[in-house]
């Protein structure tokens, strides 16, 4: 097995060994004591990293099937999405897909979603929901999640906040009680630095209740089940035992790492990654960039645009042959970008590896 600290995709993120080997005991009964005693431990750990005193549900699905729930169960008729990349669109098309009328309010590739826009849009038009995206994955995008929910609290109390918090949780803060949003949502193969194949999500209080009125919310993904599973430490359906496993021995290690040295640690890798652009460029002469403005860039991810002359495809190809994974980037940005995933449980020393490959593969492309 390769040594850990060489998978730098921004998702899926790379497993600590000792989180995947937890995976190897034995399945359990998914309705037995034992799978409930393990849930009634879990429940509470997932509730303070969500920021919230509601319980978290557990999907065994992508965090696209979440972003599909929070539609159904809480936009009636009418979504408006804030779109600044690739995962924020999918919002919009989930809500169109799901039968609603949606708007969307589109920024420039690299900037963020900002309160003022957004109140000019809730003053034209009523709107169910508002979709948007915490952290966007493919442009290193950090959007201000609680401005965002203050705006809209202020301006149009009865429209909800529906979030994903794919790239942010356990990298950066969320809190959704404190910041007041109605469903925020996350799957495991990012901040948490799990495998694929869980969603979790937290609904308001509101959001549950606006739920139990939705007709066509649909039996898999229904807020109902999800509540009804929680309060008695169940899944509403046969859940991916051995990932549950698995997130438990990884809560257990957040939290003797503690959330807030959890979040330093993603800032730090974040702002070294920064300063490595500002390095390459003064090194190099090149026109690297980082794609999102100072102040609104993703603890997870650090989007780098590239001048004409170099191909984020070709980059990602020669640090594999150096034993790296980065990524190229994401839809239309694919060969004018590269990504470089730093969260989960990667470190500033292991990043400094990557970056120092990264330099020696960019000297031999000028």
């Amino acid at each position: 097995m390769a040594s850990f600290g060489k998978y730098f995709l921004p998702g899926p993120t790379e497993v600590r060994p000792e989180i995947l080997e937890t995976m190897l005991r034995p399945v359990i009964g998914h309705r037995g004591a034992e799978m409930e005693a393990l849930l009634r431990r879990t429940g509470p750990r997932l509730s303070r990293l969500f920021g919230t005193e509601r319980p978290v549900y557990i999907s065994t699905s992508s965090a696209t099937g979440l972003m599909e729930a929070a539609i159904r169960n809480c936009a009636r008729s009418r979504v408006l999405s804030l779109v600044c990349g690739a995962f924020s669109e999918r919002f919009y098309k989930i809500a169109r897909a799901c039968g609603r009328e949606a708007d969307r309010l589109d920024v420039e590739l690299g900037a963020s979603n900002e309160p003022g826009p957004l109140l000019e849009a809730l003053g034209r038009s009523q709107y169910d929901a508002v979709t948007v995206v915490h952290s966007e994955t493919s442009t290193g995008v950090l959007n201000p999640v609680a401005e965002i929910a203050a705006a809209i609290r202020a301006a149009a109390p009865e429209t909800f906040l529906l979030v994903d918090c794919v790239t942010s949780l356990a990298s950066a803060p969320v809190q959704v009680d404190g910041w007041s949003l109605d469903f925020a949502l996350a799957g495991s193969q990012k901040g948490l630095a799990l495998p694929p194949g869980l969603a979790l999500g937290a609904a308001s209080q509101r959001a549950y209740e606006r739920s139990l009125e939705m007709p066509g919310r649909g039996l898999y993904f229904s807020f109902e089940a999800f509540e009804e599973a929680a309060a008695s430490c169940q899944t509403s359906n046969t859940p991916a035992v051995s990932l549950l496993f698995a997130l438990e021995r990884q809560l257990e290690r957040i939290e003797a790492e503690g959330l807030e040295t959890r979040w330093a640690r993603h800032r730090a890798m974040a702002e070294r990654a920064w300063r490595w652009v500002e390095e390459a460029s003064g090194s190099t002469g090149l026109d690297l960039r980082v794609l999102a403005s100072e102040g609104r860039r993703s603890p997870s991810v650090t989007c780098i645009g590239l001048p004409e002359n170099l191909s984020g495809v070709e980059i990602t190809r020669r640090m594999a042959a150096r034993g790296y994974t980065i990524a190229s980037g994401y839809a239309e940005l694919k060969d004018r970008s590269i990504r470089i995933g730093h969260m989960g449980d990667h470190s500033v020393g292991e990043l400094e590896d990557v970056l120092e490959a990264l330099t020696g593969v960019i000297e031999e492309l000028v």
